[in-house]
């Protein structure tokens, strides 16, 4: 068995699935479904409250083959190299 750590096994999948950041996940989507994605975007914050995460999900829905959604497939090859 290989050890896999404990927050890359329970990691948000998607934009639904992270918690206690609303107001970062609706202004994200909203983003994409409107097409009005930013040049840039700046997440910070102490340890923990899901940067990385985020940053992940933003670059699926991003670089989705089936191009840019707030929700990703989850299935095509971009989807799963950024998990």
């Amino acid at each position: 068995m290989s050890y896999l750590v404990f927050a890359r096994k329970w990691r948000p999948q998607s934009f639904e699935e992270v918690l206690s950041q609303d107001h970062v996940t609706i202004t994200l989507k909203n983003a994409i479904d409107t097409n009005r994605i930013g040049h840039a975007y700046l997440l910070t914050g102490p340890r923990g409250v899901g940067k990385t995460t985020t940053a992940r999900i933003l670059a699926k829905a991003l670089n989705c083959e089936k191009g840019p959604s707030s929700s990703p497939c989850q299935h095509c090859d971009s989807c799963r190299s950024i998990t």
